[in-house]
């Protein structure tokens, strides 16, 4: 009888592992390679903010901010962490 309770409990075990590998796992590695570019940051990198606007780091603000200018005198003060989304490479903009 104890057999057939823990039998019940397979596929619900089965269905945890697969959402683990395919889901949290990956979702967790994205975190930490994103987490690891934000901290990455330096002048003169381009970047690309959670909204959709392209800029370039100006300065380091207090280590959580970056100032990022999008245009000729138009600068903005953008949280590391949250605001900015990527980095663009050199070679996609030589395309």
């Amino acid at each position: 009888m104890s057999g057939s309770g823990i039998g019940q409990f397979i596929p619900l075990i089965l269905i945890f592992v697969i959402f683990y590998f395919f889901l949290i796992r990956p979702q967790q590695k994205k975190v930490k390679e994103h987490k690891l570019m934000v901290e990455n940051l330096k002048r003169g990198d381009k970047v690309v903010t959670s909204g959709g606007i392209i800029g370039t780091i100006e300065r380091v603000v207090d280590n959580d901010k970056v100032e990022v200018v999008i245009s000729e005198n138009v600068k903005v003060e953008v949280v590391k962490s949250t605001g900015i989304q990527a980095l663009v490479s050199n070679n996609e903009a030589k395309k």
